[in-house]
């Protein structure tokens, strides 16, 4: 009878740790994501681990990334389509990762930047941006990695939003996993558009919004959540706040906390 108590005892801690694991990705109360990570102030190089651990030490509600996919299929943070001079699509993660980042990090791949992520990560979300390809079915291919990776990792309860320009991106993530929280980047879709899509906010540009003013009441009437690329001056911060944004993109998270507090 004692062993069986002790069973369950051990069952029910495991289970109970497992839930604290899972719970620990909710997200700060604040609108703050780090675009690229929180790079600029500590001169970091960005979508470095480097800047993603900045980001959640500074306790961001989310820290984005981008997202490519290397000629042998390695998933890698990079955010422009070369890196060091070599397009990331036409090199294998050998060939490209012979270069290290200014601080010394070697071309984070996918699956060591969502581990840093996860680790003594409290509240900041990760903002998952996958960059789309113009090669006939790399988009699927690279959501359908990610996905899989994601799932292997055990790292869901740590992605807050799967985000890109490609919407054949983001109608394979709805169509892996409905729940997955996605947002589209191209200012393309109306919030009426996004709803009956399945996509569960817009992150378009400042000036798509300031265009189209009342896009913003109509999200908000879709319940969709509201982001905005990149807001790095005081005035326009405080626009977006005053709008009532849900989260707000930034190279310049501490001053926009310092806006917060004001």
């Amino acid at each position: 009878m004692r062993l069986i108590i002790l069973v369950l005892t051990f069952i029910s801690l495991n289970s109970c740790k497992s839930t604290m694991m899972e719970s620990s990705g909710v997200i700060a109360n604040n609108p703050v994501i780090a675009h690229r990570g929180a790079w600029k102030a500590e001169n970091l190089p960005q979508n470095s681990i480097a800047s993603l651990k900045h980001a959640i030490a500074l306790g961001c509600a989310g820290s984005e990334f981008d997202v490519r996919m290397t000629a042998d299929h390695v998933l890698v943070v990079n955010h422009d389509p070369d890196y060091m001079g070599l397009f990331i699509e036409n090199h294998t993660y050998s060939e490209l990762s012979k270069h290290k980042l200014s601080n010394g990090e070697l071309l984070p791949t996918l699956k060591d930047y969502l581990l840093a992520g996860m680790e003594n990560n409290p509240n900041t979300g990760l903002v998952c941006e996958i960059k789309s390809s113009k090669t006939e079915g790399r988009n699927v291919l690279m959501a359908e990695n990610v996905m899989a990776l994601v799932d292997e990792l055990k790292a869901e309860s740590y992605m807050s939003y799967y985000i890109s320009f490609s919407y054949e991106i983001l109608e394979k993530i709805i169509e892996i996993n409905p729940d997955a929280q996605t947002q589209l980047l191209d200012g393309s879709m109306s919030p009426e558009a996004l709803k009956e899509a399945g996509i569960s906010g817009l992150d378009y540009a400042a000036n798509v919004f300031r265009k189209n003013p009342e896009w913003i009441k109509s999200a908000k009437e879709h319940h969709l959540k509201l982001n905005v690329w990149t807001v790095n001056k005081e005035k326009d911060m405080d626009w977006f706040l005053n709008s009532g944004f849900d989260y707000i993109t930034t190279d310049e998270p501490e001053l926009l906390f310092e806006r917060i507090k004001n």
